[in-house]
């Protein structure tokens, strides 16, 4: 364990403006903490620690914070040579609480949190015992602690699946909590059909079923199975509230408007997609579906909030936040082809990065918007967290959080975090800069999406721009 470094606290005074528009609050940031808490050895099993993306990996109870981590068994092959760990975080600092006794596992654990102490991790371990075999199948559970007692031997809650489901370490599992109703849905992924899901109902027992995955359109082509039709939906976020549901997800396809069968065929000179092109390259289409009450209601059909299909780049999700109002608002980047691939083939092409916006109500997208772009054309200060986040106060306030790097108009160098304030209606106000010593390029935070609730503190669990890239730190933001 590392011991803090510097403390640094983000205190963001908010405060009604006083000039300009007064929708908007004044932030005044000020700087607290700042500290590392843990340091992995790579698995080198396509997995790490921040590769659950947009389920929680941070808990916010009262003043005590809890973070799932990984530690990699040296022992061990890939793909099934990680374990859980639980750290917590009080006046005293960070400790680690326990590590998986007995279990391995590809992909990190993430973690909920319901106000009566109860601290929920969504573990999926091998049920492989041969320790030459890459894959295999797994047994997705919840592990139940108590945050008065985090050292005291978890709990296993089993989920009750709608049928004999094969899950495998490859799970790509979205995880949420309602901390009113004590409930919590988790959603793990079957081949390339669909996503098994379960809800913990607040007395015990679970409700199951099944989230079909995005169904291919005319010329769309698989980034994976060449001929399957149906896409995964991945990396994304799940919203729980009174048992509705509401889920995002981007979706792979090695096509785009410019590059269909004929001249992808010619660009992949008989390679695959994703040998190519890569993983990240295929990530073209932002997706959300929801339904009003998972019980009793099926999910309504896929629709596209976002897409990068006109300029052949990539987009990847940020953050969902449900507003009390009903309406959806998702965040994610997007990012250019591979320069490669533009020089040879597409040299008109600007080679841009963007976080996007978007609003969904009743069922359509009312708005889209951008927060701030760069590259080629629109000038050198790049946004390059492929994950904003969310920052959601107690008034229901919403601010997202993003980072930059790149040069100034001066030619000065850039590399910092910024917050801006968004409005019902998708207006921006100013960015502002957390002037922080170390920006950090990738974090989670204590969303309510994981039981945390609405606060005036921004808590920021990930990994520093300026590195090490193999250390987790945490910052944390009063707002």
């Amino acid at each position: 364990m590392f011991r803090s470094c510097m403390f640094v606290s983000l205190i963001l005074l908010l405060v009604p403006s006083l000039r300009g528009d007064d929708r908007f609050a004044i932030v005044q940031p000020k700087v607290e903490i700042e500290e590392q808490v843990y340091a992995y050895e790579p698995a080198n099993n396509g997995a790490g620690p921040t590769w659950c993306f947009g389920a929680p990996a941070l808990v916010r109870l009262g003043d005590t914070l809890f973070a799932p981590g990984l530690e990699t068994l040296p022992d061990f092959q890939p793909l099934h040579n990680v374990r859980w760990m639980l750290w917590k975080r009080d006046a005293a600092g960070w400790e680690l609480q326990q590590v998986d006794p007995g279990e391995r596992t590809r992909e990190p654990c993430p973690l909920v949190v319901f106000p009566d102490g109860r601290l929920l991790m969504s573990v999926n371990p091998t049920l492989v015992t041969d320790p030459q075999r890459r894959a295999g199948p797994a047994r997705p559970e919840l592990l139940e602690f108590r945050a008065a007692n985090p050292k005291r031997p978890p709990k296993t809650l089993s989920p009750a699946w709608d049928g004999d489901p094969q899950f495998t370490e490859h799970s790509y599992r979205f995880f949420a909590a309602d901390a009113d109703s004590q409930e919590a849905i988790m959603l793990n992924q079957i081949g390339y059909s669909h996503k098994e899901w379960a809800l913990l109902k607040s007395d015990g027992t679970w409700a199951a079923g099944r989230l079909m995955n995005v169904p291919s359109r005319e010329g769309d082509i698989h980034a994976y199975v060449p001929g399957h039709n149906l896409h995964r939906y991945n990396y994304g976020s799940v919203v729980l509230k009174d048992r509705a549901v509401t889920v995002t997800g981007c979706v792979s396809y090695a096509n785009w408007d410019r590059a269909g069968e004929d001249q992808l065929a010619k660009i992949l000179d008989g390679q695959s997609a994703r040998r190519q092109l890569g993983s990240l390259a295929n990530r073209r289409r932002m997706m959300i579906t929801w339904t009003p009450d998972i019980t009793t209601t099926p999910f309504a059909e896929w629709l596209e909030v976002g897409s990068t299909m006109s300029n052949g780049g990539w987009l990847f999700p940020g953050d969902l936040w449900v507003a009390p109002d009903g309406a959806a608002h998702v965040l994610w980047y997007e990012g250019p082809m591979d320069r490669r691939l533009r020089d040879e083939y597409f040299p008109d092409i600007k080679l841009t990065h963007a976080i996007k916006h978007a609003i969904v109500r009743d069922g359509r997208v009312v708005h889209r918007g951008t927060l701030i772009e760069g590259g080629e054309g629109l000038g050198s200060e790049i946004p390059q967290s492929s994950q904003p986040r969310f920052q959601i106060t107690p008034d229901n306030r919403l601010f997202a959080w993003y980072y930059v790097a790149g040069t100034d108009s001066q030619g000065q160098r850039v590399s910092e975090n910024r917050m801006v304030e968004l409005l019902a209606d998708g207006t921006l106000g100013s960015p502002f800069v957390l002037p922080l010593a170390h920006p950090m390029r990738m974090a989670f935070t204590a969303t309510p999406r994981g039981g945390s609730p609405p606060s005036n503190i921004l808590d920021l669990f990930g990994i520093r721009a300026d590195g090490p890239a193999n250390t987790l730190s945490y910052a944390r933001v009063r707002l």
